[in-house]
């Protein structure tokens, strides 16, 4: 079991986070406080291994709160302000909850807890400030995006392909098989990625680890998944098939 602290100072948030704990078979409520300070307090006496917490409370919120605790258990911060998700990722959060969250949303987060805990690579490390994060000995090549009502974090490792649809990607992961779609350019995306990551038509870019088949102008990624080759990329895509190629 998880053990778990809820924390956010509207009354009927609280109750509705409490609800969902409550609702998943391997997280367990250990207390529901209705300020940071009352977290705080709660810490000093007992031990967790997970925290929902508001951000935006009185007299401290919950960012400064976690940065400030000596030994931080795993956070997913609830809130409804998009503009504290980047500093909230630098504190290593697992997962972000945009207002109003659905159960859906939230069972994600729970399992990506439960996930986090299970890495035989993570630790829990002091900074030099005297804020604690946890972090995973393995690089950590990552990347966020807004999707819905949430701000996911991607392995980028784990994208097979990218697919632009008007305003609109669809982010293809290994480990899902549903794409996340997101509210983003191609070119801002192409730039963030990796050289292991190809634009090959206007409309996709591929993780070229991720490739099983060439066919022509076609490249196959699954059983399921052929990519065509635009005109226009077809000598850079060349180029990289050659340093690959073995034969005559």
């Amino acid at each position: 079991m998880i053990r778990c602290l809820a924390i956010d100072d509207e009354p009927l948030a609280l109750k509705q986070l409490v609800a969902y704990i409550g609702k998943v078979p391997f997280l367990e409520l250990a207390a529901q406080c209705q300020s940071a300070l009352e977290a705080r307090q709660f810490l000093e006496q007992d031990t967790v291994d997970a925290i929902f917490c508001d951000i935006n409370m009185p007299d401290l919120n919950g960012m400064d709160f976690v940065k400030s605790l000596t030994v931080a258990p795993l956070v997913v911060f609830t809130t409804a302000y998009a503009e504290y998700a980047v500093e909230g990722f630098r504190v290593n959060a697992v997962d972000y909850l945009l207002k109003p969250f659905g159960m859906q949303d939230f069972q994600r987060a729970a399992l990506r807890l439960k996930e986090r805990l299970g890495e035989s690579g993570a630790t829990v490390q002091e900074n030099p400030t005297g804020a604690v994060t946890t972090t995973n000995t393995q690089n950590d090549d990552t990347l966020f995006l807004k999707t819905e009502y949430r701000i996911v974090k991607v392995s980028i490792s784990d994208i097979r392909y990218v697919e632009a649809m008007s305003e609109y990607l669809k982010v293809y992961l290994a480990s899902e098989s549903k794409p996340i779609v997101t509210l983003l350019s191609m070119k801002k995306m192409e730039e963030r990625l990796p050289d292991y990551f190809m634009r090959i038509h206007r409309s996709y870019i591929i993780n070229l680890t991720k490739i099983q088949e060439v066919n022509k102008n076609r490249v196959i990624m699954d059983s399921e998944t052929y990519l065509p080759v635009g005109d226009m990329y077809k000598e850079a895509f060349q180029a990289y098939l050659d340093t690959k190629f073995l034969g005559k």
